[in-house]
């Protein structure tokens, strides 16, 4: 108990006295208390850690949380909004007016199911609290994909996508550009007509100029049409795995699900040992080089069982769309 330390209520006037004494009161059992390892702040349970007080506990029980400050108070204001004592409106909101600055990234229907607000709600207090500051050109959804503001980044990776994939169904192109299944209609209907797929209006924005730079029109000489990109360009997902891992980490599928934390956990000693692979085997015992190499052989292995899961799983998920999940805090 002592070394615990308040930190992260979204609550404005701090616990409620009397909510305290009826937790003092109870012969129930309480759920763990939710705490920020690196700095020993309460994310949530700062009622239960009042009435252990009172009733002169000096442990309590806790799961720990190992992400940022920021995703701290996102999962604080998520774990207030679902059970225990509810927030009010007013707490709610100005936990939203908070989320959409540290995590500008998400969308607002996503902070909305995160506050217990609608996505309108989220929508306005991002107007007013984010005026004039910087905005990312794409959002990450409740189901943890990321979707352009403008579509025109949609659209062109669908073009792209249909060009290396004819037969590529509606929900299959749409899951891969992050856009509707009407919006590839519209785009592979444009294709078909030898017309460009981005409209008039979206051609010259500064998103659209970025996509172009990276993957210009060439000329199709056996139909006669523009073509928007090769099968290289269709997926853009980091080659090296320190740049595959940060981008991982910024994914709140991820950060907010247990299995999600802890396979990104497991990951970053392995990308840590590749950065100074050279000098740390250069450096180790030679007594212990055999048996070394047979433990790393074997957990090799072990990745590679997981590297083919996961493939066969995203086919999967590529089959049948339904079956995508949205995001869950745990």
């Amino acid at each position: 108990m002592s070394a615990l330390i308040p930190g992260y209520s979204p609550r404005i006037g701090g616990e409620i006295t009397s909510h305290v004494q009826a937790l003092a009161e109870t012969e129930e059992t309480l759920p763990p208390i939710t705490v920020h390892r690196p700095s020993m702040r309460v994310i949530d349970g700062m009622h239960r850690v009042r009435s252990a007080i009172l009733r002169g506990r000096q442990t309590i029980q806790v799961r720990y949380f190992d992400g940022t400050e920021q995703d701290a108070f996102v999962l604080a204001v998520r774990l207030n909004v679902t059970h225990g004592l509810p927030l009010t409106l007013a707490e709610r909101r100005r936990a939203a007016a908070r989320i959409v600055v540290s995590h500008a990234q998400l969308s607002d229907r996503a902070i909305a199911s995160l506050t217990g607000l609608s996505g309108k709600t989220v929508g306005e207090i991002r107007k007013r609290t984010a005026e004039g500051a910087h905005q990312p050109l794409a959002r990450v959804g409740r189901d943890g994909r990321t979707r352009p503001l403008n579509t025109e980044l949609g659209r062109r990776l669908a073009a792209e996508y249909l060009s290396a994939n004819p037969g590529g169904s509606l929900r299959e192109v749409a899951r891969v550009a992050g856009i509707s299944p009407e919006t590839v209609r519209d785009v592979r209907d444009k294709l078909s007509r030898g017309e460009d797929p981005i409209p008039v209006r979206q051609r010259f924005s500064p998103a659209a100029e970025a996509a172009k730079d990276r993957t210009p029109p060439a000329k199709d000489e056996h139909q006669g049409r523009r073509s928007f990109g090769s099968p290289a360009t269709v997926h853009r997902m980091p080659t090296d795995g320190r740049s595959a891992l940060a981008a991982l980490r910024k994914d709140p599928s991820l950060r907010f699900t247990e299995a999600g934390r802890v396979l990104l956990r497991l990951l970053d000693p392995h990308i840590m040992f590749a950065d100074r692979r050279e000098q740390l085997i250069k450096d180790l015992p030679e007594h212990t080089l055999g048996m070394l190499s047979r433990a790393a052989q074997q957990y090799a292995a072990s990745w590679s069982e997981i590297a083919v899961a996961l493939e066969e799983r995203a086919r999967q998920a590529a089959l049948n769309p339904q079956s995508s999940t949205g995001i869950r805090i745990s």
